[in-house]
């Protein structure tokens, strides 16, 4: 990545060059990027992937560097695999899960087994098979719940407002659990909305921007829902490389970081925004869907006070930015994406 350091960049390499790295959901969004960036590290990875429709895996996410990389067609879920798979692995990088907090409340039996139960079935076979591993665990902003203060802390009470994030938060407890009793050093990412190439685009079961993207780049209006709502947003080379860092710390040991973005923006204005870096469209305002207000958090936007002062990590891509390489990115290959 551009931004990084000559520091940074030596750190990077002697903590991953020659290194087995393990990535579950290796082949969504922030998987596929993290693997590019380990395969210039010169670590040797494997990408797990279940390659179920509705969760975002992609084999073209990873076709600059398919013949770089292993790839295994497993689900987390399936505690037999998961002993094979973390053997002989110094990083694991634990991105699979269910994201949509809507599907969640529908389907929640499918969410407990990917975003909880899953999580025991790694932890044990790491617990038995690898206990030198080191994990890091991509948890999400949503178990906060509604904000009861702006900006958002990792000291923030936790109260979250769907199945989704209740399970997200077990894993995040049964990662803890794991190293405090059995010595499996583990760091915790609490994300924010992450944007940027290779994200789901078909619908919004990832990130609501992507089904905006959709929108914009087919000419259909965006629908924006309600507003006013302020949100911030992390580009996904910046969420890249705070996994890197994180792990090749020792500092991050046992701890919980939130993410977040450089600026702080309403959703009208992210609009109006993409609008004007795509250079046309138009945008539609309409009433929040009664299903989805139940379970919308409002304002959210957070405070990485502790992840830059523990490794030095901090935002980089200007949103504006962000959303050009993001649109840049689907106008060269939006019918591999829909």
């Amino acid at each position: 990545m551009e931004f990084m350091t000559e520091r940074s960049m030596d750190d990077l390499n002697a903590a991953f060059e020659g290194k087995s790295v393990l990535i579950t959901g290796g082949l969504g969004f922030i998987g596929s990027s993290l693997a590019g960036r380990l395969v210039e590290l010169g670590a040797d990875v494997l990408l797990v992937d279940s390659m179920i429709p509705e969760y975002g895996g992609n084999l073209f996410n990873i076709a600059p560097i398919r013949r770089e990389v292993e790839v295994n067609i497993s689900d987390v879920r399936d505690e037999h695999s998961m002993k094979y798979l973390v053997k002989g692995k110094s990083y694991l990088f634990n991105l699979a899960g269910q994201t949509s907090h809507l599907d969640s409340m529908q389907d929640p039996y499918t969410d407990i087994e990917i975003n909880a139960k899953s999580q025991l079935y790694i932890l044990e076979a790491c617990r038995k098979y690898n206990r030198h591993i080191k994990t890091l665990y991509a948890s999400t902003r949503q178990i906060y719940g509604k904000p009861q203060y702006l900006p958002v802390d990792e000291k923030h009470p936790l109260n979250p407002v769907d199945v989704n994030g209740i399970n997200k938060l077990a894993g995040e407890r049964y990662h803890l659990l794991y190293e405090s009793v059995y010595g499996i050093r583990t760091a915790i990412l609490r994300l924010t909305n992450t944007i940027g190439p290779r994200m789901r685009i078909k619908d919004s079961r990832q990130t609501f921007l992507g089904i905006w993207v959709r929108q914009l780049l087919e000419g259909r209006p965006i629908e924006v829902w309600d507003g006013h709502q302020v949100r911030d947003f992390s580009y996904v080379d910046d969420v890249v490389d705070a996994f890197l860092r994180l792990a090749a710390s020792g500092h991050s040991n046992g701890g919980i970081f939130n993410l977040g973005g450089d600026c702080v923006i309403s959703l009208l204005d992210l609009a109006k925004l993409m609008i004007e870096v795509h250079g046309s469209g138009e945008y539609v305002v309409k009433e929040f869907p009664k299903n989805r207000k139940r379970i919308d958090i409002g304002d959210f936007y957070a405070d990485y006070g502790l992840i830059k002062s523990v490794i030095g990590w901090e935002p980089k891509t200007p949103l504006r930015e962000a959303l050009a390489r993001t649109l840049e990115y689907y106008q060269e290959h939006f019918h591999t994406y829909i």
